[in-house]
């Protein structure tokens, strides 16, 4: 019998609070039973294994990241879109390290079917939409943007940036004028 107050909500809610804690690869299913108190078994009637709470921890991460991103976006549009949008990411990713890892974690089908990920890309792609961009650029586009934003987000929380006087934040604001830049002047095949 399931304990009194222990749900599949609370537990992944638990799960993401200790990613972000201790880091999305330290969270397991024993990890999660001391939190509660309880013994491995008691959470299995709640998340199938592992990699169930995982992906379902990511699920999490992924709606709190598109939610926070569709407020940042709305009645934005160009380069105030681009940075709005960036600005979230990156606030998100510094706020909550553990969950932002795992809103990188590779879902099986059935859960990215099932994931806010398709909000984030009809977000990318509206925001490429104002700079004239259509496929197939917008999926090279939305390519850069990711891996820009993932590269400086891991690099400056892993204190990557932090030999150099310069403030990151200026950084970061020099990079968004860039990638406007390149939005603005995509190559023509």
């Amino acid at each position: 019998m399931a304990r009194a107050g222990l749900t599949a909500n609370r537990l992944v809610q638990a799960a993401a609070e200790l990613a972000d804690e201790v880091g999305f690869d330290k969270v397991t299913v024993s990890a999660l039973a001391r939190r509660f108190g309880v013994k491995d078994a008691s959470l299995y009637s709640h998340v199938k294994n592992a990699q169930d709470l995982r992906e379902r921890v990511a699920m999490l991460a992924l709606e709190e990241l598109a939610d926070v991103a569709a407020d940042a976006l709305a009645g934005r549009a160009g380069k105030d879109a681009l940075v709005a949008f960036a600005n979230a990411y990156r606030a998100y990713a510094k706020l909550h390290p553990g969950r932002y890892a795992a809103a990188q974690l590779r879902l099986s089908p059935e859960a990215a079917a099932a994931s806010a990920a398709r909000r984030h890309s009809e977000m990318t792609r509206a925001i490429l939409r104002g700079y004239g961009l259509r496929e197939p650029d917008q999926t090279d586009a939305i390519r850069m943007l990711h891996s820009t934003f993932h590269g400086y987000v891991s690099l400056e929380t892993a204190g990557g940036f932090a030999h150099t006087p310069r403030d990151a934040g200026i950084s970061w604001q020099r990079t968004l004028d860039a990638l406007d830049a390149v939005l603005r002047n995509w190559p023509v095949e």
